[in-house]
């Protein structure tokens, strides 16, 4: 009960100061009245400081209807032994802790879903679901609860896919938008349950497109936004002004692991709708693979030493003998710099456009070695694991 005081005196405290504030402070709009009324001009405020904001009450009112809460439960076996987290213990004795027997332990994860089709299917983030194996639960705006069924779970991309009975749906389903088709600075909406306050929608504007190397998953290609993501807003909706899903939210920087510092990110719709045809098809996501090897970005100083004139590719640094890529002829020190005819950006894009390519395909690869240009036709398998 002390916690609980104490975060509403911290509510309530925030709420008083807004208040005072806001007493204080004045618009810009009143500021250029009352200085039209003292020069004896005609108020006339700027459209630029009365508008400019979309009506998207509409939008929103049927956005959230598509949007659930999603409650997740994973049951693993814990030590039952009191010295389990004993570093003496665990010295002398670790590993034989199955003589005090196990027991369950219950690990609860809350996030959002949206559900994409009448005939029952929800996207969710795979952190949310966590594990495969784990029981999870649908509640609707109304607040009725189902059970959802795993269809399958993608970690590389964060995405999930679960299945509930088609007669609970209860509303109307959220619609596809085309996520190839947004640009900067656009208005979206962040649909979800941070904190568990259902239903909570936020604006903001497409910050980015395309983001990558954030450290959120392996396969990464984030719609950025400013719109307000929270703790709880995971596998959220990412809404367009036409009321479309354009992303999945997945993920915020912060730097004290708290709330929305307005830097949030999503996975694309299109690289999502791509994600759950595959599991619903397959169980699991095909992707390409030319073998492993290890790529370093290019920086200038590096550039230079190799003799390359742009810091755009991907150095290769190491690579599989038993490899496509190597028996096609690839090898350590080459630049990658195109990839079926597209420039390659830097490690990870390569990556992706591996992943993305047709398996069974053959793909040309183009390097740069020792200051010449080479193309590689290098085939694509289908990756493990």
């Amino acid at each position: 009960m002390k916690r609980a005081s104490i975060g509403v005196a911290l509510v309530l405290a925030g709420f008083f100061a807004g208040l005072v504030l806001t007493g204080r402070l004045r618009t810009a709009g009143e500021t250029f009245a009352q200085s039209s009324q003292r020069a004896g001009q005609a108020i006339a405020v700027p459209a630029a400081l009365t508008g400019g904001l979309p009506d998207l009450t509409g939008i929103a009112a049927q956005a959230v209807k598509g949007v659930v809460n999603i409650s997740s439960v994973t049951v693993t076996q814990a030590p039952r032994s009191p010295f389990s987290d004993d570093p003496f213990f665990q010295y002398f004795f670790g590993g034989q802790e199955e003589m005090f027997g196990g027991r369950d332990r219950r690990d609860m994860s809350l996030g959002s879903g949206v559900l994409v089709s009448s005939d029952g299917y929800v996207v969710t983030n795979n952190h949310v679901v966590r594990s495969a194996k784990a029981e999870v639960t649908v509640a609707f705006g109304d607040r009725h609860e189902v059970a959802a069924r795993i269809v399958g779970t993608d970690p590389a991309t964060d995405i999930a896919l679960l299945k509930i009975a088609p007669g609970s749906v209860p509303m109307p389903t959220m619609t596809w938008g085309d996520s190839s088709k947004l640009k900067v600075a656009e208005w979206v909406l962040a649909i979800g349950s941070p904190y568990q306050l259902n239903q909570t929608v936020t604006l903001g504007i497409v910050s980015a497109l395309g983001r990558t190397n954030v450290g959120f998953s392996e396969y990464e290609d984030f719609i950025q936004t400013d719109a307000a993501i929270n703790p709880g807003n995971s596998g959220g909706a990412l809404v367009n002004a036409r009321g479309e899903l354009v992303g999945i939210n997945t993920g915020i920087v912060s730097p004290n692991g708290g709330g929305n510092q307005g830097i949030g990110f999503a996975v694309p719709s299109n690289l999502t709708r791509r994600v759950i045809g595959e599991l619903i098809k397959f169980g699991s996501v095909r992707r390409g693979s030319v073998g492993v090897m290890y790529l370093y970005p290019l920086t200038t100083q590096l550039a230079a030493e190799i003799g390359v004139r742009e810091t755009r590719g991907a150095l290769v640094n190491q690579i599989d003998r038993r490899s496509p890529a190597y028996r096609a002829g690839l090898q350590p020190g080459d630049v990658i710099v195109s990839f079926n005819g597209q420039a390659v950006n830097d490690p990870s894009h390569f990556l992706r456009l591996v992943a993305d390519a047709q398996i069974g395909s053959t793909s040309a690869v183009g390097i740069i070695r020792d200051g010449r240009a080479i193309t590689l036709q290098i085939p694509i398998l289908q990756r493990e694991g």
